[in-house]
């Protein structure tokens, strides 16, 4: 059942938001999600500014979709002060695929130019700041320096950092990259289901925060 609470988020994206279901999480995945938890409730309790950074080595897919479901999240559970940012270990592009399939889910997506590594607008309210998403590595600006979680969203970024510079906290919360469907029939369904899943454990999260 729906509860319709107001939230700000765009009425079609609270309406999907609202649809996605936390129970079906498995034990082992709920750990990995409830020590992230931790590191924002205990940030909350201080009053200190919460930062985390999601990382994957092309921030093109899973690091995006996951900082702005995060953010999406907070917004949705009236937790203030909490600030996502996404990087790379390479930089490439936003995938156009991850665009479309969170316009489907109820975003506001513009594109700010036309470079070979986009910058794109996207809104979830009417009044909190938009979301600014293109490639970027995780220590390139606007990404936090210091006073921050590093959230590696892939296996490669995950091996290939063991030591993120100025994290204060490291959390392996891996996904299977839905760039293996790009090409094939099924694109749209897998990037949709990559999206819900990474949404599903984003609202986990932010929903067991207790202010």
């Amino acid at each position: 059942m729906l509860t319709h609470k107001n939230t700000g988020l765009f009425w079609e994206l609270q309406e999907y938001f609202e649809k996605l279901e936390t129970a079906n999480l498995s034990e082992e995945r709920k750990l990995l999600l409830n020590s992230i938890t931790e590191y924002i409730a205990s940030k909350a309790a201080a009053n200190y500014a919460i930062r985390l950074n999601f990382i994957c080595t092309h921030n093109s897919r899973r690091s995006h979709l996951a900082q702005i479901w995060a953010q999406t999240a907070a917004a949705y559970f009236n937790i203030d002060e909490v600030f996502c940012y996404s990087g790379g270990t390479e930089v490439t592009a936003v995938y156009p695929m991850v665009i479309t399939t969170l316009e489907n889910a109820g975003f506001k997506i513009s594109k700010e130019n036309k470079l070979s590594n986009p910058l794109f607008k996207i809104t979830y309210s009417e009044t909190a700041p938009p979301i600014f998403a293109f490639s970027k590595k995780y220590s390139d600006a606007p990404n936090p320096k210091s006073h921050f979680a590093a959230v590696m969203t892939c296996g490669q970024a995950d091996a290939g950092c063991p030591f993120v510079a100025g994290s204060e906290k490291r959390f392996p919360l891996l996904y299977e990259d839905p760039k293996i469907s790009d090409g094939t029939p099924q694109q749209q369904r897998v990037y949709k289901e990559r999206s819900e899943q990474i949404a599903t454990e984003m609202k986990y999260i932010f929903s067991k925060i207790a202010l």
